[in-house]
């Protein structure tokens, strides 16, 4: 397996000045499974304008390690057309030759946390074989998961002064903030979120609620009086687990309970973990308002606006509203799979135990369903109400969740796996089987937001007696629609927060 590495995962990787640990967590999957490090001769070349001549000769000495495409591929006519769309600048045309090689079948795959260069390559077909470090590990975890020999810790609330602040997670920190380990200290009686693996902080996160009064004279342009939520710290080393969600769900669950008008964070967006948080932020609907000057520099300001409104045609930038306007649909999900699915959802006769372990579609905001159901007019923005199979006392609706979209036109049964892999609870093998079922039905995917876990969960014998289903045997096969006046019913009945419902 060749992997063709893009030219900032190199120069990130082979730096004396930082250490990155993801991208440390890359390389030793790449090497643990075989696979080929490739570099191009654009790589090469970029590189070679270092000005600094003994940053350039360690570079020269450990770029010897990697298998050199010392040619280009001749430019494919679809590829060369789709320059003309996107490429702007020389590291434009660079990147497209990069996916040109991929394109021609030099390489197998493509890694990059550059977004243009996903968005050339899901053009022409090649969403599979390009992946960012994250996707990268996501595939390795769920294709081999005997090589993965340790579990993570669930996310916990913890007293800054039970953490170790001579942790190196912290290091970066201390790094761009000169009094970071001064302000920890202070705050040894408030809390953050805690994520640790063999001991070890991978995740952490604090909230700080800031009222009307605050004074905002460092941003630049002035923040007008509202209510908000501050990202005051927020960090994700590990990858392939999708912890960034899992927090991000924890932010917004927070801006719910305190009721706040905006959520704001300051970022320094100068290694890969900072850019790939700001794509996350800006993918949930956060956009550039400015800078924010201090002694530690300038740092980028991203806000995001927690109004009630909810957008039905890209609902991840207005999560976790709901919109009455949209449809309804109970969908039923296997018992086997519903906490996997959705640990915040977890029933009363479950033990949270049996959910310790991690995985990415249990972090995930957005997840992965997989139907053959004959309804397939969902569209962006509508509602999906959760019905865990299981008889009279044991089904149950538990969650609400928001369609992003549906995927019906798939190609072959690799796109397949690799459009559910990552956000769905079954295995490879088990989309191989889905996907064979039938040869004349084939699965399509519905790509949907994880919103709501219901306070009080209705059994099917509680739905058969306030008419929202018929019978036991008109329980939900697949996408069954609703009205809304039966919506409402179960909105009340479950005793359900309507903060989150746009009238």
């Amino acid at each position: 397996m060749n992997v063709l590495l893009d030219t900032n995962i190199i120069i990130h990787r082979e730096s004396n000045t930082v250490l990155h640990e993801e991208i440390g967590k890359l390389y030793h999957w790449i090497d643990n499974l075989h696979y080929v490090k490739c570099i191009h001769q654009i790589t090469l070349d970029e590189i070679g304008k270092l000005q600094d001549k003994k940053k350039l000769r360690t570079f020269a000495i450990k770029l010897e390690s990697y298998n050199l495409l010392k040619t280009s591929a001749p430019m494919n006519p679809k590829v060369e057309n789709l320059c003309k769309k996107y490429d702007s600048s020389k590291n434009d045309l660079n990147d497209t030759v990069l996916v040109n090689e991929l394109f021609s079948n030099r390489v197998d795959i493509l890694i990059t946390e550059d977004r243009k260069i996903h968005q050339k390559g899901k053009e022409l077909g090649l969403e599979a074989k390009i992946f960012t470090i994250d996707a990268f590990l996501e595939k390795i975890l769920s294709e081999n998961p005997q090589l993965v020999d340790y579990k993570i810790l669930p996310i916990k609330k913890e007293y800054f002064g039970n953490i170790d602040v001579n942790d190196s997670f912290f290091d970066n920190f201390k790094e761009d903030y000169a009094s970071f380990e001064k302000w920890f200290n202070g705050k040894s009686n408030e809390i953050a979120y805690v994520c640790k693996s063999d001991d070890k902080i991978v995740a952490f996160l604090y909230l700080k609620v800031e009222n009307e009064d605050e004074p905002y004279q460092d941003i630049e342009p002035v923040f007008q009086r509202k209510k908000r939520l501050k990202i005051s710290s927020f960090k994700v080393t590990l990858n392939g687990y999708k912890l960034g969600e899992r927090f991000l769900k924890i932010i917004f669950d927070n801006a719910q309970r305190f009721s706040v008008n905006e959520i704001y964070v300051t970022i320094f967006p100068k290694r890969i973990e900072q850019e790939r948080l700001v794509y996350l932020l800006q993918d949930f609907g956060f956009r550039y308002h400015g800078i924010k000057k201090s002694a530690s520099g300038e740092e980028a300001v991203y806000v995001r606006s927690f109004a009630k409104y909810a957008e039905l045609n890209s609902p991840k930038t207005t999560y976790p509203f709901l919109s009455m306007k949209a449809n309804k649909f109970i969908v039923p999900i296997y018992g086997d799979y519903h906490t996997n699915l959705f640990p915040d959802s977890i029933l009363k006769t479950e033990s949270p135990d049996d959910f310790t372990e991690n995985a990415p579609f249990r972090n995930a905001i957005s997840k992965v369903y997989i139907s053959r159901s004959i309804e397939r007019g969902l569209k962006s923005g509508d509602i999906l109400i959760f019905y865990r199979t299981g008889g009279y006392h044991k089904a149950v609706i538990s969650t609400l969740g928001i369609v992003e979209n549906i995927e019906t036109s798939i190609k072959d049964c690799e796109v397949f796996i690799s459009a559910c892999r990552k956000r769905s609870v079954f295995t490879d093998e088990e989309l191989t089987a889905q996907w064979n079922y039938s040869q004349y039905n084939k699965p399509f995917i519905v790509n949907f937001l994880y919103a709501y876990s219901f306070p009080k969960r209705l059994n099917l014998n509680r739905l058969i007696s306030l008419g929202i289903i018929k019978d036991v045997h008109s329980a939900p096969r697949g996408f069954t629609r609703i009205t809304d006046e039966t919506f409402e019913k179960i909105l009340k009945e479950t005793e359900t927060n309507e903060c989150i419902i746009v009238h």
